[in-house]
């Protein structure tokens, strides 16, 4: 194989640092740490530099904490080394990913027939949308596309030429990164799914998420309706826009 990986990690979140020790072990291709963009650290200048809202319909209902802002710099981080190191393609995962060597190791091999192709191809940790279409399938290992990129970025596989574009792209965002790669008619690639993928999400494990804030009981209700409308309306564009960048 060629493929090499990237492991995204906060220097801070010492209660993972386990998972990343694992994931370097387990992991079937030669992995590289990432020191992810701590958003605690980002100053106004460097934020307003990079994150604007309301660029694109339908508008993100929230605006970004900064845990959201480094996040997606520091998956632009690893899209940039994919490009400097001039990279076919390789693999990218954050820091709570948990992989079985055997099972993800076929569906790296699977992926890799396809990335050039697909340019973006998710591992992902929960189980496909029923509305998935089977694109491919070999020994048991099925490339899928589904009408709405599903989120979480726990693990992917990234051609240079989609993470070329995505970099273009994203220079200015208005929402996390898994959101942003949802709307495939703004950047031109449309993700698709591996399956199995050997992968899941241990983030429980280590503290919890790194990115959440704790809410009351009103704002969680509140920010669960728009996050409905919000969704609501990503069903409808991924509908009316799937035609055009099927694979």
């Amino acid at each position: 194989m060629r493929t090499k990986s990237f492991i995204i990690h906060l220097a801070r979140a010492t209660a993972r640092r386990h998972l990343v020790d694992r994931l370097i072990d387990d992991c079937p291709v030669p992995a590289q740490i990432v020191d992810a963009v701590d958003g605690q650290q980002l100053d106004r200048q460097q934020i307003a530099a990079v994150y604007q809202r309301d660029l694109f319909e339908p508008h993100y209902p929230f605006t970004l904490r900064n845990a959201e802002i480094g996040c997606f710099l520091s998956h632009r981080l690893c899209w940039q080394k994919i490009v400097d190191e001039d990279l076919p393609h390789a693999l990218v995962f954050e820091d709570d990913a948990v992989l079985e060597s055997a099972v993800t190791g076929s569906a790296i091999k699977e992926s890799e027939r396809h990335i050039e192709k697909a340019g973006y191809i998710q591992f992902s940790t929960r189980s496909a949308p029923r509305d998935a279409v089977v694109v491919s399938e070999n020994q048991g290992v099925r490339l899928l596309r589904s009408q709405v990129v599903q989120l979480r970025l726990t693990g992917q596989l990234i051609s240079q030429w989609a993470a070329r574009r995505l970099l273009q792209k994203t220079q200015v965002f208005d929402r996390p990164v898994d959101t942003c790669l949802q709307m495939h008619w703004i950047t031109g690639i449309r993700p698709m799914i591996i399956s199995p993928s050997g992968l899941s999400d241990h983030a429980s494990d280590a503290g919890g998420s790194t990115i959440s804030a704790a809410k009351s009981t009103s704002e969680r209700i509140g920010r669960e309706v728009q996050r409905f409308a919000y969704r609501t309306k990503i069903r409808r564009l991924s509908k009316r826009h799937s035609a055009s960048t099927s694979v």
